[in-house]
């Protein structure tokens, strides 16, 4: 299954090359081209002699984790979170490097901890990675400074149609742009796959000033907290709903008009949707807004429970939705 290819490679900001050598495979026959830039984000075009509108996708390729930034001379390995909540982290286990090394994260034990230890957050400069060596030396033959260190978490499909995975933000995303690649469409469609999102939407600052298109659709994992405990309206998303739409967010503000374009389409083609209603959290879509004269954007997204965690999951029908969406909305809009 691609999603399951897709969210068990690793590939932190600045280490997306499994990501990446997985999307070059499953697109090398159906693109006129694959470029990777500077930056390492990789760019297919398909249909690029085609008349008619140019309609760009974006995804992101990088996810969540944990970067190494000091080893003890006992072989414990200090790190720093990049996007990870610190509440999740004692305990979980971590693939370190590109080596994969197994490690847990380890810290002082319960039995061992003051009142006020045991009733806070355990602070990340108390915790370590533990993998199993005993002297700094031993841990330096597997593990380097500035490694990466990604959750180890294997992807189940369980329940009424669900799937838990890490890295559904923003794999999810990836496997829709590779659908819709593969399908058979008469438009120009570009598709992006961007690095460095989590770490400031580094990757489209570079891709959104290569594109000229006549629109982009960027595609995310987001929010779905429709759970007991928690407000109506701060569910964001709610699971099975269909594909969500966004009004605005925090970097972006998406134009009516396409919005209300992209809404026809899932009505004529009976596709459920729903709004996503927050405007928390940021986007590509903000630098593809601002890059050079603006292209206009569409944000779209599959609801994840539990997102930035090794356990995240979905809905199989939001997922397979957004595919049906895109494609419907590509075929109608790059026909005008």
């Amino acid at each position: 299954m691609l999603l399951e290819r897709l969210t068990t490679a690793c590939g932190l900001p600045g280490f997306e090359d499994e990501v990446r050598n997985i999307i070059k495979e499953e697109l090398a026959d159906f693109v006129d081209s694959i470029k990777i830039d500077r930056m390492g984000n990789l760019i297919a075009v398909k249909n690029a002699a085609a008349t008619g509108k140019h309609i760009a996708l974006n995804a992101h390729m990088d996810e969540v984790g944990l970067c190494v930034r000091y080893i003890e001379s006992d072989g414990r390995i200090r790190f720093a979170s990049w996007g990870v909540d610190r509440r999740l982290l004692p305990s979980m286990r971590v693939l370190v490097g590109e080596k994969k090394t197994l490690g847990v994260i380890g810290a002082k034990p319960i039995h061992l901890q003051t009142e006020s230890e045991r009733n806070s957050t355990v602070a990340i400069d108390s915790l370590y990675i533990d993998i199993g060596c005993d002297k700094k030396e031993e841990v330096e033959k597997l593990v380097n400074l500035g490694d990466f260190a990604a959750f180890n978490s294997k992807f189940t499909e369980f329940g009424e149609n669900r799937i838990k995975a890490k890295a559904l933000d923003d794999r999810v995303g990836c496997a829709t742009i590779i659908e819709v690649l593969k399908s058979d469409i008469p438009h120009k469609v570009t598709g992006i796959f961007c690095v460095q999102e989590e770490i400031g939407i580094r990757g489209s600052a570079v891709a959104a000033n290569g594109l000229s298109a006549d629109i982009l659709i960027n595609l995310e994992g987001t929010i779905g907290a429709d759970l007991d405990g928690i407000k109506p309206h701060e569910h964001v998303t709610t699971q099975g709903g269909g594909p969500a739409i966004s009004i605005a967010d925090r970097s972006s503000l998406y134009f009516r008009k396409h919005i209300d374009e992209i809404i026809a389409v899932a009505e004529k083609n009976s596709i459920p949707w729903q709004y996503r209603r927050s405007g928390m959290g940021g986007t590509d879509a903000h630098n593809y807004h601002l890059a050079k004269t603006g292209t206009p954007c569409i944000g779209l997204a599959v609801p994840c429970r539990y997102i930035h965690s090794p356990v995240s999951t979905m809905h199989k029908s939001d997922f397979e939705n957004l595919v049906k969406l895109v494609k419907a909305y590509v075929a109608e809009f790059g026909g005008k």
